[in-house]
């Protein structure tokens, strides 16, 4: 299940800092560990600045997951979109939405980095609109909600994106400076 998930990297909660990280007040690091929340086609949101291990957690979570047999399939939300779009024009839409949907925890890293133009948000809305309530969608994002329909460009998409990912998710909030400008390289 690992190949087919398409993780950028080989992230494990082994020595994970888990510090930086607030957790909702009826919900934490046990139930994430067990992967309750996909049982249940929860959401996640993992929000924070960029370098505070949101990836790296989405990518280990994802992980555990294939480990304990749960198909997962992990994009950045650029690179689903080409995906869709590619597909899109190849005639075999249906066919990627089919491939994608068997997945039953879907992880779209950076999502929000890039603004996404109207066809964009379509696609994007028919990949968590059939995930709602079906499979679990973890997203990093350093985007707050209010920001959603800016970078979707249209409000009331974002607004129905929102609606469904609040309805049965966890807003998980990353706090901390970048680790990468920590360790940095150029300024040793």
């Amino acid at each position: 299940l690992l190949k087919p998930a398409g993780f950028p990297a080989d992230k494990t909660l082994d020595g994970y800092d888990w510090t930086n990280l607030k957790m909702p007040a009826d919900w934490g690091r046990a139930q994430l560990e067990n992967l309750d929340f996909v049982a249940g086609c929860e959401d996640l949101v993992l929000y924070g600045p960029v370098g505070t291990g949101k990836s790296h957690l989405a990518i280990a979570i994802g992980r555990l997951a294939c480990e304990r047999g749960v198909p997962v399939r992990f994009f950045t939300a650029t690179g689903l979109l080409m995906r869709l779009r590619r597909a899109q024009q190849e005639n075999r839409l249906d066919r990627e939405l089919a491939s994608i949907g068997k997945a039953r925890l879907l992880i779209i890293d950076e999502f929000g980095y890039l603004p996404i133009d109207e066809e964009g948000s379509r696609l994007l809305f028919q990949i968590i609109s059939d995930s709602y309530e079906t499979r679990s969608i973890i997203y990093t994002t350093n985007i707050e909600f209010s920001g959603w329909g800016r970078v979707l460009g249209d409000k009331n998409m974002a607004a129905a994106l929102i609606d469904r990912t609040v309805h049965h998710g966890r807003l998980i909030r990353f706090e901390g400076r970048s680790y990468r400008s920590e360790h940095a390289l150029m300024t040793k």
